[in-house]
């Protein structure tokens, strides 16, 4: 047994309410924000570990109940450059508790992190922890004109579909719908490739990985290419990104028993205003030959930054999705998002966050409410 499933291993079996497993890997996790470091020029180890309660309030969400959950993430990362042109990276991802993932009405996640049902027999693999691990090569043709190329276990939400300011789950929004579009396919942690050429303002990309499985258990091909364009004004500096993707033959169909491609498009635009403001806005659209629960994402949002109140590394964010639905149950779903990030230390910062959503029905109703939220990640 690897020695991450044998920790895992002996942490459930422990006679201990899961309330106190939670903190445990909290203990365990945050020591390593003091000391992680460069071990050398070459050799280096950094990461995160986030913690976060919710509470959700509901109205007629039928039998979900007004309740409150909690979920603690480590996710240490360690990178090995033999040459200034070379690197060898591998990321680990622990983590107790699903927080309110598990019991959300919701078809969107309350908080779009790797908890525990997502580090462990990952995308039906029956590999547990590992989330990437990949070796980069990257030529320099000149500058400002860069080439690289990754293999192995890879992520291909990094380099697709990318924003600014709705992108990272431990330190931006928590709801689903502002980390990626949620419906895209986005795969991660799987063996695939990635290629990036950066050309002054343009940055193209491309993703081809072979997922083991999906949803309905198949395993599938997956292509995905984005085109960028970075731009520099006197309002500040905007990126403007389109991506398109597919994947084989491997998801049902929503008509009939066949196999179909899932075929999607999506933009992402991030832009500043000035040294306070930025935004952002997020459309996808998405096949409906296969089953789908949204057919399209339309979101838009603001970043205000803590410098308009004399806190620079503070930050504060608003977001509101609508997605239109696909094919499935649900008619609509609307999510807005409110928080508040403040710098504890260096390396620490707590976010106080507030979601509400609401899913409609096919059928009619839906359950609606709010979330709240705290969080708290340290990064070394």
């Amino acid at each position: 047994m690897d020695q991450p499933d044998l920790l895992f291993s002996r942490l459930k079996r422990a006679k201990t309410h899961k309330s106190l497993i939670l903190p445990a890997i909290a203990a365990i996790a945050i020591p390593f924000v003091a000391f992680a470091y460069d071990i050398n020029e070459k050799l280096s180890i950094d990461g995160l570990v986030s913690a976060a309660y919710q509470y959700q309030d509901l109205s007629d969400a039928d039998a979900a109940e007004n309740a409150g959950r909690g979920a603690v993430v480590f996710q240490p990362q360690i990178s090995f450059t033999p040459t200034k042109d070379d690197q060898l990276f591998t990321k680990f991802g622990f983590a107790t508790g699903n927080g309110l993932n598990a019991i959300s009405p919701f078809v969107l996640q309350p908080w779009a992190a790797d908890l525990e049902d997502q580090v462990t027999d990952i995308n039906g693999s029956e590999r547990s922890y590992l989330l990437t691990l990949w070796y980069k090569h990257t030529i320099t043709i000149r500058a400002g004109n860069v080439f690289s190329l990754t293999g192995g276990l890879i992520d291909s939400t990094v380099y697709l579909g990318t924003n600014a300011y709705a992108n990272d789950e431990y330190n931006q929004f928590m709801n689903a719908a502002f980390n990626n579009a949620p419906d895209a396919l986005g795969p991660s942690y799987d063996w695939g490739a990635a290629a990036v050429w950066d050309v002054g303002k343009l940055s193209l990309r491309g993703v081809v990985m072979n997922v083991a499985s999906n949803d309905a258990g198949n395993e599938y091909n997956y292509l995905g290419v984005q085109a960028g364009y970075t731009i520099a004004t006197h309002l500040g500096e905007g990126t403007y990104r389109v991506f398109v993707d597919t994947t084989s033959k491997a998801f049902p169909a929503s008509r009939g028993t066949s196999l179909r491609r899932q075929n999607g498009i999506t933009l992402s635009f991030d832009q500043e205003f000035g040294r306070i403001l930025g935004g952002f806005l997020r459309f996808d659209w998405e096949s409906t030959d296969v089953a789908i629960t949204h057919e399209a994402l339309y979101s838009i949002g603001l970043n205000i930054s803590g410098k308009a109140y004399g806190r620079e590394h503070d930050n504060i964010g608003i977001g509101y999705a609508l997605l239109d639905g696909g094919n499935l149950n649900i008619e609509q779903t609307q999510a807005a998002e409110v928080y508040s990030r403040f710098q504890i230390k260096s390396s620490f910062h707590l976010t106080l966050d507030l979601q509400y959503m609401r899913d409609e029905l096919v059928a009619g109703g839906g359950p609606k409410g709010f979330i709240y939220g705290l969080r708290l990640t340290g990064q070394f």
